[in-house]
């Protein structure tokens, strides 16, 4: 199963990329890190859409059968940087396609107001996106080794097992129309 996971936060060496890559390397996955494909901002200019990033970025996920999103918590939703590059997806690339989420917070103000705009958005691609859903506070790291602390391990296992429950299922239920 290939699960794409999509790294929302910009800043490098923050929490969102510490986490993004702990689960690549811990799962083997391959990610995508918003700050390095520099996607413009969407003004709906049809050349837009011909850009060689942005071609490319649609074409990983569409052949994902999953998708990992993980965003900072920014004035109540998640990076306008990660909505931006959402804008440039359609439902040909997420129609039922499972959608796990994981949201970084400061502490303190929690992290449910990302992960509820993230859903509000992949339902608007009739993305499937899966019930589990985390936050990470910054307690939850180990910034030593660039790890998680045990019990937010469990979590994020957890989370990655019950997304590849649902995109076995996807694949076992949806039969694609040609």
């Amino acid at each position: 199963m290939d699960i794409l996971v999509i790294n929302g936060g910009m800043p490098k060496g923050g929490r969102t990329e510490l986490l993004t890559q702990f689960i690549a390397k811990e799962y083997r996955l391959p990610y995508i890190n918003i700050s390095e494909i520099q996607l413009p901002l969407l003004t709906g200019e049809q050349e837009q859409w011909q850009l060689p990033a942005v071609i490319s970025f649609k074409k990983k996920v569409k052949a994902a059968d999953g998708l990992i999103l993980i965003s900072p918590e920014y004035h109540g939703g998640m990076s306008g940087a990660l909505k931006n590059t959402l804008d440039y997806l359609t439902r040909e690339e997420l129609n039922h396609k499972p959608v796990a989420l994981l949201a970084t917070a400061g502490g303190g103000k929690g992290g449910i107001n990302c992960l509820n705009n993230m859903r509000t958005v992949m339902r608007g691609f009739y993305a499937n996106v899966i019930p589990k859903q985390i936050i990470l506070d910054p307690d939850c790291f180990d910034y030593e080794d660039g790890t998680l602390l045990e019990e937010s391990r469990d979590l994020v296992t957890k989370l990655v097992d019950e997304l590849n429950m649902y995109v076995k299922m996807s694949h076992t239920l949806i039969v694609p129309r040609e």
